[in-house]
């Protein structure tokens, strides 16, 4: 088959994965007038996106604007560059800090709703801290990551997009370096552009061992948020077709109680009135530093943390949730999971730290807090920017308890198909394949060692797809174009 044949492809362009990412590149291709194919081996759309809270983190959006927040996509590129050491692709970060505000108005015109207000969760739409960012860039949606995905998908069906769940595309068509379609059931079906937007790796146990070392710290505690279809098969496509792969051993890992088996929605959330402590029973953190930094500080303490409160506390927390509730402190205990004691001095004695350590942490922390302001951690400011009261009880009250925190809690994987930024998709060698794209978590490239900030993988998957799409849309029409030019 020529190139110049487009006629004899089936679609212009065809969509692997019915994510975020591969709607967005669904709707973005449909949008340029190409011919498009969508398949989702699953047997409903949304992927992990469906599963999130939909929070984008983008630069230089009307949102911001509307609250008198200054910022710029080189602003966010320099933050992001930083935070990461300079170890992600400076070209396709920067295509995806420069395309982040596009994507959140693009999102609102087809009727994603963001209200310009200011939000103290990833729950509240609006805007919100979303990590560590210089000036706030969270864009939280109504109705969370499902509300993204039935917008984006009542687009696609408006402008006929074909839509084919419980068809898992089994390789790639490659003739003469030269991406033709998909292989699915056996039968190929061919497309002037593909798309690979089929998402992460921690469905698979085996792959999260090779390419996500660092989950094992958690030992038995893992446990896995994203997707089920996150199976990565973008792996099985590198390795039989030479292309490269960005980003192993990266992924995000929330820091979580060795007993949590739910995301903090479904388990609930630990007390306020707590302290974080290392193998040298010394205060070594802000107990609620934004995950985007904070298993890499348990890195520094052997890879977990020990978390310290009073029964006070343990009553304190509300009923309804799974994880953290008193009486599951108190199930906890019995399995020994949960250390419990009738003094400070006695449960540093269980956990292997010096008493003198960990008493005196606990009247510092009473110290600090009494008054408001965390001098040592400045634990203040996270708890202002969510709307609490920085002042915290004390930790005071018999008995006391200790429990592991690890970076239990597997969200997304961070290996991908190595993209340029155009987020087309490089063999080992360097050299863009032609007519093959990638999005989402199947991409490489972007996501890096450090998560910037709560809607870091939502945005990188929608910015990644609706310019996958249009790129591969485009693709499709300069190949059309050159076909009617030809003679008959």
């Amino acid at each position: 088959m020529s190139e110049s044949n487009l006629q004899e492809y089936d679609y212009d362009v065809i969509v692997v994965g019915a994510g975020g990412a591969g709607l967005a590149a669904s709707v973005s291709a449909a949008q340029a007038g190409a011919r498009v194919l969508l398949l989702e081996s699953e047997d409903e759309i949304g992927g992990s996106t469906q599963l999130s809270a939909g929070l984008l983190t983008a630069s230089a959006t009307g949102v911001q604007q509307s609250l008198g927040i200054q910022d710029s996509p080189l602003r966010m590129f320099q933050h992001y560059m930083d935070l990461n050491g300079w170890r992600v692709r400076p070209g396709p970060v920067r295509m995806f800090c420069e395309e982040s505000g596009a994507v959140v108005d693009w999102l609102l015109d087809l009727g994603v709703e963001i209200p310009a207000q200011v939000s103290r969760s990833a729950h509240e739409p609006g805007l919100t801290r979303a990590g560590v960012e210089d000036v706030w860039r969270g864009h939280v949606p109504k109705d969370q990551g499902y509300g993204l995905v039935q917008v984006l998908d009542k687009a696609r069906a408006r402008l006929g997009v074909d839509l084919a769940l419980g068809s898992r595309v089994e390789d790639l068509v490659i003739r003469d370096g030269v991406v033709r379609g998909v292989v699915l059931g056996g039968e190929e079906a061919t497309a002037a552009a593909v798309v690979v937007a089929s998402g992460g790796l921690a469905a698979d146990p085996e792959l999260v061992r090779r390419f996500l070392p660092d989950a094992e710290v958690a030992g038995d505690a893992l446990f896995v948020v994203a997707a089920p279809g996150s199976r990565g098969d973008h792996i099985g496509l590198a390795e039989r077709h030479g292309l490269g792969l960005f980003g192993q051993g990266w992924g995000l890992l929330l820091v979580t109680a060795e007993f949590q088996r739910y995301h903090h929605w479904q388990s609930g959330f630990p007390p306020a009135s707590r302290i974080n402590v290392g193998p040298d029973g010394r205060r070594c953190m802000d107990e609620d530093a934004p995950y985007a930094v904070s298993p890499g500080i348990l890195k520094d303490h052997g890879g977990w943390v020990w978390s310290v409160f009073d029964d006070a506390a343990r009553a304190g927390l509300p009923e309804g949730y799974a994880d953290w509730t008193p009486d599951r402190i108190d199930e906890e205990v019995a399995k020994g999971v949960v250390l419990r004691a009738d003094t400070l001095g006695e449960l540093a004695g269980l956990m292997g730290v010096p008493a003198d350590h960990l008493v005196a942490s606990a009247e510092r922390f009473n110290e600090l807090f009494s008054e408001g302001h965390d001098a040592d951690f400045l634990r203040h400011e996270s708890l202002t920017a969510k709307g609490a009261d920085s002042h915290l009880a004390p930790i005071a009250t018999a008995p006391f308890h200790a429990v592991r925190m690890l970076p239990a809690e597997l969200v997304c994987t961070h290996t991908g198909l190595e993209i340029d930024a155009a987020t087309r998709v490089l063999e080992a060698t360097g050299r863009a394949v032609p007519g093959l794209y990638a999005a989402g978590e199947a991409a490489g490239g972007i996501l890096g060692e450090r998560y910037v900030g709560g809607g870091n993988s939502v945005a990188h998957a929608l910015v990644l797809g609706r310019v996958a799409g249009r790129e591969a849309a485009a693709r499709a029409a300069a190949l059309s174009s050159h076909t009617q030019e030809v003679p008959a």
